[in-house]
């Protein structure tokens, strides 16, 4: 077994920061939706319309009702109605979820749903388990009070 070497380490680490450096995105906190296809992008411009944004919230309380609208493989919407939505933008892209074919297998401890949590998906099919994903934070949209819509 090879022992530690301080300075091949230090030559190491010196030669994988910009490699590493250049995988993280400069807007990390930006909703992502540069990587939408038309469908997607009308998806959710129909979830979003007419809605403001809000603070982000960390949990949504398992006592509400929700659709869970898969709009691609990075964002997710929580419908509660039609005058409040949560857009959950992934920690990470989750393979396959745009496809909304696969089952979600939500991964919740306590009574909420929260940033943080797994989740997996599990082919309709075949039931063989497929990637595990982690939620962000939620972000409410609501319909301006006196809209009608």
């Amino acid at each position: 077994m090879a022992k530690f070497n301080p300075i091949r380490a230090a030559v190491l680490y010196a030669a994988m920061a910009p490699l590493l450096a250049s995988c993280a995105s400069s807007d990390m906190g930006a909703p992502r939706t540069e990587a939408l296809t038309p469908k997607q992008a009308k998806t959710l411009e129909k979830q979003l319309a007419g809605k403001i944004p809000g603070e982000p919230v960390r949990c949504l309380s398992s006592s509400g009702t929700y659709d869970t609208i898969r709009v691609s493989d990075d964002i997710l919407i929580y419908r509660q109605s039609g005058r409040l939505v949560y857009r959950n933008d992934l920690k990470s892209s989750c393979p396959g979820l745009g496809r909304d074919s696969d089952i979600m297998v939500i991964r919740q401890f306590g009574s909420s749903t929260c940033s943080g949590d797994f989740f997996h998906l599990v082919d309709r099919s075949s039931g063989i388990r497929g990637p595990t994903c982690v939620l962000g934070d939620f972000v409410p949209y609501r319909k301006p009070a006196g809209d009608k819509g």
